[in-house]
């Protein structure tokens, strides 16, 4: 079970330059481009290939949270860029940092391609939320990359109609694609408890989760980079301003509010810097682990309390995550923030039993948090949700825990996480819907 875990944090926690929604559309259309590019008997790193036109269809939710986020290195937003980028620079082997080449030069021709009008966008019908089909063309050739499943997943690549790779009939395949970790069942994230997470985390030999440092490392430094420039609507910058003092007070909750929502204004605004993400996300990422460790910080917690309190965080998240899908009507910094309340519950002396109790508290509170895509404003959820994640944790410290005569909480803490999976992934897909409506005709 130990490896196992391990695997799964390794599979869900992995560096992300960039929103990761467009980004996936860059992956897609870069691993397409690299396949076109032999078929024109030129090097798949031939950057002076370019296709003729990029077919991109998407899944609503891809669209949803691709629409108004910042492309890093550009200062323009949405998928139309992002799909650029990805024939002009990007390398499919680098993942989730498949832009890591980006360069002004790059910029400059992808948007030439957007202003063309060579890049379209579509919305692809089908029931997967997370879903990429790129398809690109060039001297009487094409070739098409699909992503499905999760944001790194290269699904099947094929040139001129015929299939070069195939993930589902070809494991080793999907292991060099990025689906290294393939041999974890789909639903083993979803099939582990709360009680198998906090015994994992106190108890796995620290050299075994000692690359928790890394997400310490990424994510402190889009902090940092939040804090010291002017990005987006500033929400981390203004809460440390020294005249807001009186309003927020010099506390670790101002502190902590206001570093995580500085990472995610440098990265919704397109900063250049790499994120950790969670599930992935790269503000779930960074929710699930600054506010753990700006209290550390804070309380001056022992370097490998940090790394075990980060440790249970990421597992919380990807937990509920199982039950709730990749994407969804919700957003995602209410699942990230109750894994952080896990992990500040952890490094204030909690137990198993306040770390239940924190979920609790978190799901009663801000559950009904939605999702109407990627962009600036999202720092202000993120704050919120740090906001929500620091009260619950004290409340469970102090033995508070919301009761189960109310609302969606039951005795049973699976059945409670089950219960916003449920609303998540069944309830609000009308919600879903009508988000993305509205945000399609404005």
């Amino acid at each position: 079970m130990e490896d196992k875990i391990i695997a799964l944090i390794h599979q869900e926690v992995v560096p992300a330059l960039g929103c990761t929604e467009p980004i996936a559309v860059a992956l897609a259309v870069a691993r397409a481009t690299e396949a076109l590019r032999e078929a024109c008997g030129h090097r798949p790193s031939d950057r002076s290939c370019l296709p003729e036109r990029i077919d991109i269809h998407v899944s609503g939710n891809i669209l949803k949270n691709g629409m108004g986020v910042g492309i890093p290195g550009t200062g323009s937003v949405g998928l139309p860029i992002a799909a650029a980028l990805g024939s002009v620079c990007g390398r499919s082997e680098y993942h989730l940092e498949v832009l890591a080449d980006l360069n002004p030069m790059a910029v400059s021709r992808a948007r030439q391609l957007v202003e063309e009008k060579r890049v379209n966008i579509a919305i692809a019908e089908g029931p997967d939320k997370v879903y990429v089909s790129a398809r690109v063309e060039l001297d009487d050739h094409f070739a098409k990359a699909v992503i499905k499943g999760r944001h790194d997943a290269i699904v099947s690549v094929a040139v001129d109609g015929d299939t070069v790779f195939d993930a589902v009939h070809d494991h080793q395949a999907e292991q060099q694609s990025g689906g290294a970790l393939s041999t974890l069942e789909p639903d083993f994230a979803r099939s582990l408890t709360i009680r198998q997470i906090w015994d994992f985390a106190i108890s796995v030999p620290l050299e075994k989760i000692a690359f928790m440092k890394d997400s310490i490392t990424l994510n402190r430094r889009l902090a940092d980079e939040g804090l010291h420039h002017r990005y987006g609507l500033q929400v981390g910058r203004t809460i440390l301003a020294h005249d807001n003092t009186a309003v927020y007070g010099d506390t670790i909750l101002s502190y902590a509010m206001a570093v995580t929502a500085a990472a995610s204004d440098a990265r919704m605004a397109g900063c250049t810097l790499s994120a950790m993400s969670n599930s992935g996300s790269g503000n779930q990422g960074i929710t699930v682990t600054v506010p753990v460790i700006a209290v550390a910080e804070k309380t001056h917690a022992p370097r490998e309390k940090l790394i075990r309190a980060l440790a249970l965080s990421h597992l919380v998240a990807i937990h509920i995550k199982g039950h709730l899908g990749k994407l969804s009507a919700l957003c995602g910094c209410v699942i990230a923030s109750t894994g952080s309340s896990c992990g500040i519950v952890y490094l204030r002396g909690g137990g198993y039993d306040e770390v239940c109790a924190a979920i609790k508290n978190m799901i009663g509170n801000i559950t009904g948090m939605v999702c109407d895509g990627a962009k600036v404003g999202c720092a202000l959820k993120v704050a919120s949700g740090v906001s929500s994640s620091l009260q619950s944790a004290v409340l469970a410290l102090d033995g508070v825990c919301i009761s189960s005569s109310d609302g969606i909480i039951e005795d049973d803490i699976e059945k409670t996480i089950a219960n916003l999976g449920d609303i998540g992934r069944e309830g609000m897909q009308a919600t879903d819907k009508m988000i993305l409506d509205i945000m399609v005709c404005k």
